[in-house]
Formats: C-alpha cells, structure tokens, sequence
C-alpha cells in the first residue's frame, strides 16, 4: 500500500481546489465590501420610495429592444442604461461604483471561480422573478446568452466566443468553462454586461425585429405607456423580487419615471425651464455659466451640483476614419491634429472654462502622461517601441500651445511638415499629393456645438490650404452613418475608467474594424494594438496592469487616431430642488438610480 502514496499524493495536488462561493469578484485584488455588507456606501438606505421623475432626452426611439442591430440608436431608453439605470433587464451582477471593477451579487446571489479563471459558476438567488411571477431559471441564462449570440448585435454577440461550455449545474446554477481565447475579465463581462431574458416570453423566431410591445423583466420597473418617438413612462413594480437585496438598497426610489424625446438641444432645456423636466445634465461649459439666469433658479427652485469624480478623462474628439486612404498616413493625421486651435476655440466658444486632453486616461495613474516607460512597459511593448515617438515614450510629450490667435504659424508651420512627411504640399493655395489631389474630407456633427467647433477647425485648415467640408444631419442619420463608418471624420467621446478591459477590443481592435455596429470609429487594425489590449487583459497584478495600460496608451496617442478636444473636470447638473440625492459622491461621480423625490418622503 505504501508505493501508491507518492501516487495519491501527485493526484492530490494536481487536483483544482474547489472553488468556494463568493458574494462579490473583482478584476484586480478583492472586492472592498464584505459578505455581510448591508449596502453601497455611497446610497441612501433609508430614503423613502415613492413620487416621480421626469428626463429629457434628445432623440427618438422606435423599438423597445435595444439588443440587436435594427434598433441601434433607436431604442427606448431606460430599458438598458448605463445613466438613468437597468429598469427592465437585470445582469446576473451589480458593479459598484464606488470601486474600479467589483461585481457584486443580483440575480446571481454568488459566483464561483477558480484562481486562474478558467470557468465561472453563477448560482442564482432562488427568489429572482420575472415582472410577470415566474421565476428566473439557469434555462433563462443559457437561453439568454445563446440567443443574444445568435440574433444580438454586438458585443451581446461575441459574449460566448471565449466560452468553450456552458452548462446547467443543479437546481439554480450556471456554469461556463473557458476556451483559450478566454482572458481574466471574461467572466466579469459575462457577469455585469449580458442582460439575463424570460425563455418564457421571447420568441426567437422574431427576436430580431424590433418591437414597442412592452417587455417582460426581472427589474424594478415595468413599462407603464409608450408614445413611440416622444415619451416612455416606467412604473415601479411593488414586488420587486430584490427590493431588499443588499445591492439594490438605496436604488430605484421614484414610484414613476418619465423619458420625454425632444428634437433639439434647446427645446429640451426650455422644458426642464418649464419645469417639465425634472433633471437636466449638463455638457456646455457656456451654457452652464450663461443659461442658467431664469426665475427657478433665482427663487431656489432649480439648484446646479457640480460633482466631481475621481475618474481618467476619457477622450472627446474628432475621430479619423483610417478606412478612407485620405487618413492612412499616421504624419497626415499627426499634422492635421496639430492644426486644431483648441486655445483660440476655449477662449472664444467655452469661456476657457476646458482643458486640453492629450491622454485617454489623464489625471489617474493609468496615464502615459509625465511618466517614461519603464523596463516592465518596454518589455510589454517589445518590438512596437520602435512606433512610439519618442517624447511619448519618455513621459514628455504635449500638445504644443497655441497664442490663441487661431493663427499661430509655428504651430501651422509643424502642422506642414508634419503633412510633408505623409506626402502632401502646399501647390497654387491647396494642400495636394504628388499627383495634383487636395487633401480634402468631410467632417460628420450632430450638434450646434459640434458644429462650431467644426467650423474653427475648418477656418484654421484653410490656412495651409486644406479643405474640410461640414455636414451636420439629425439624431438617426447621425447614428446610421456612425454604425455603418459611412463618414470621413466624426466627433465621438471615448470615456475611461480605472478598469479598461474587453471594451478596448471593440473600439480599437481588429475585429471591430469591419463590423457594423461595433465602436470602432477610427477603423483601426494594427496587430500592435492587439497585442497590448490582450496584455492589458492577461495582466494579473497591478503593477502589470498599470504598465499595460501606459504602454496601450502610448501607442494609441502615437498613432494620432483622434484630434484630441478637452474635458472638463467636473459633472454639472442642474434639478428641480425636490430631487434629492445622497451625501456620499462614489467614484465613478453621481448615480441617477440612487437619487429621490423629496416630495415622497
């Protein structure tokens, strides 16, 4: 018997430990609250629910279905909403706010994983329901995933490409085992990102029409009255399967929710004037400081918070389309961007009220900014450091500044040679190529303020002989158009967080590049690109974490994919004062879903 022992023994330790139940899963580290947590920290738990709300969006929206590709763009919100709240769809998990990437329990009460995440096991709460008394199965999960995979847009489609098996395990369990191409945020998207359907209702056969037939649920609303292109009215639903769940405590307070559409920017806030509004976010840093002189605001009925987050910058700009040959030369697009003013466009349009922003994530410590790589992110980079300009890589670059006279020449003049370089010069007045072609694009704006930004751009361009034409079509051409990549050049807002994983993938990613739908604006394809989001995705520590991220950074700021605009440091909102909202600010900033009306308390 004693020769067996040293084979008991090598059985033994090349068996997985058993994975134990947990209440909450983090990207990095481990979640900040404990089992027995009772609430977010950054709720009010003791808020009274009842009395309304009412938002105002400009838009329209002809589907209640915002999970395939016909209804892009045009989708009711609040079904599924990053802003005003998941009313209707539930995720299997709730991410916090208040943390860089933890998930913590819904309709999954607890998961299961294993150290090097090779599969994950979401075991539901037995109580979950539908709006309509059912209850929720692991039949509802795999059904969701596997009819989002085949009739969803992205990415609700490419959710179970890392997926090798998903299966059904006891009476509320739901596991998944990964596949190779699997990486360590795979099973945090499939947790917070899916939206978990009622195999019982939905048809698979006409999933991917669109369709204003009210849904069926597990969230805290159900759908009141539709006026298809101008109002959705949410009621709270009383029984609420998971009113009383630690997180969802402090969510979900008004008793109705009204999103009215308007046509344009200034219709809509001439509602919330009104008072026909009750919340207004705020984007214009002129109109923030001009607008707001009207008699609520004087008599203390409208309040303005400016909150401030503790997140990376993100990036606002116009976005090069480098499907069109005009944008393949990395030097074009670098000389182009150079000859954006942006200290004549904030002194002249914004009351200097922005900043600059020259990295996706500026102001955190994920930023390239300042800091020269080091041999962990030159290591990461191998090979592509030959790509990165050299003040990127050193921490030293900067966007040169202008006089602010919208006319700076040592600026055009870099702005030149840059174009030089990518094969263009200055013949007869026009910038051309060798063969006599001016350089010449299309910029697509949605907005009044887009297209003055565009229209400074556009006079500075002028000056060294380059042709940018201005269209500025409505909310549904707008959103066509970008889906479809049918534009030159763009404005579109990349936000950032401290947790940048898969998302990366669909908007710089080669995959993205020919998929409708996706959000890859730039049309990039670059293998370095890859490369690195897959670094940044297998990063298991912090420290290699971080140095992935820079090292991502660098590269994306040396191929001058974007014009880079500004930020603003603050979120602004202005409220009708019986609109309350908690005392403690998380760090993603304010979270609509955990405000109230005081009128019900």
């Amino acid at each position: 018997m004693r020769r067996f022992v040293p084979v008991i023994a090598a059985l033994l330790m090349s068996t997985p430990a058993i994975a134990e139940p947990l209440h909450a899963i983090a990207m990095h580290g481990s979640p900040a609250l404990a089992p027995d947590y009772q609430h977010f920290p950054y709720v009010n738990p003791d808020v009274k629910k009842g009395g309304r709300v009412t938002y105002g969006v400009v838009g329209t929206f002809d589907s209640l279905n915002p999970f395939i590709l016909k209804s892009m763009g045009t989708t009711a919100r609040g079904v599924w909403d990053t802003i005003f709240g998941n009313l209707i769809y539930e995720p299997l998990m709730v991410r916090s706010a208040d943390e860089p990437f933890s998930l913590y329990g819904l309709l999954a009460e607890s998961v299961e994983w294993d150290e090097d995440r090779t599969f994950v096991q979401f075991n539901l709460n037995p109580d979950a329901k539908w709006s309509d008394g059912q209850a929720v199965t692991p039949d509802d999960v795999i059904f969701s995933f596997e009819l989002l995979r085949d009739k969803g847009r992205i990415p609700f489609s490419n959710r179970l490409a890392a997926v090798e098996k998903m299966e059904k395990v006891g009476e509320h369990g739901v596991r998944f085992t990964f596949s190779e191409k699997a990486d360590r945020e795979t099973p945090l998207i499939l947790a917070t990102a899916t939206p978990i359907l009622p195999r019982h209702v939905i048809d698979p056969a006409t999933f991917d029409q669109s369709t204003l037939k009210p849904p069926v649920g597990s969230g805290p609303y159900r759908v009141k009255s539709v006026s298809p292109g101008e109002r959705i009215v949410y009621e709270r639903n009383p029984d609420y399967w998971g009113k009383d769940i630690p997180s969802k405590i402090g969510f979900d307070n008004y008793d109705q929710i009204t999103v009215e559409y308007f046509l344009q920017e200034n219709t809509l806030f001439e509602a919330f004037k009104k008072g026909e509004i009750d919340i207004y976010l705020e984007g214009s840093p002129t109109h923030w400081a001009r607008a707001y002189d009207f008699p609520a605001v004087r008599n203390g009925d409208v309040v303005k918070d400016a909150f401030k987050p503790q997140l990376p910058t993100g990036m606002l700009g116009f976005v090069f389309n480098t499907r069109r040959s005009v944008f393949a030369d990395v030097n074009v697009r670098a000389g182009l961007s150079l000859a954006f003013d942006f200290e004549w466009a904030n002194r002249n349009l914004f009351e200097g009220a922005y900043t600059r922003t020259e990295s996706i994530w500026q102001n955190s410590p994920l930023t390239s900014l300042g800091k020269p790589a080091d041999d962990r992110e030159l290591k990461i980079l191998g090979p592509a450091k030959a790509r990165i300009e050299p003040a990127v890589l050193d921490g030293t670059y900067r966007l040169p500044k202008t006089d602010g006279s919208g006319a700076d020449r040592k600026v055009l003049r870099q702005a030149v040679d840059l174009l030089r370089k990518g094969g263009y010069t200055i013949k007869n007045g026009r910038m051309s190529d060798a063969a006599g072609r001016p350089l010449a694009f299309e910029v697509m704006t949605q907005t009044i303020d887009q297209e003055k930004l565009a229209i400074a751009y556009q006079r500075t361009l002028r000056m060294i002989g380059v042709d940018m034409s201005i269209r500025t079509v409505d909310d549904a051409q707008y959103q066509a158009r970008s889906f479809k990549f049918d534009y030159d050049m763009i404005m579109k807002s990349y936000p950032a967080s401290l947790s940048p994983g898969i998302e990366q993938l669909g908007r710089w990613g080669s995959a993205a590049r020919d998929a409708q739908g996706s959000f890859n604006f730039a049309g990039t394809a670059d293998p370095d690109l890859d490369r690195l989001i897959d670094a940044m995705l297998a990063a298991r520590g912090e420290e290699d974490f971080e140095a992935a991220v820079r090292a991502y950074d660098r590269m994306l700021i040396s191929g001058h994919y974007m014009v880079p605009l500004y930020h603003i440091p603050e979120q602004w909102v202005a409220r009708r004062s019986y609109i309350g909202y908690p005392e403690a600010l998380p760090l993603y900033g304010y979270q609509l879903n955990t405000w109230w009306d005081k009128r019900a308390q």
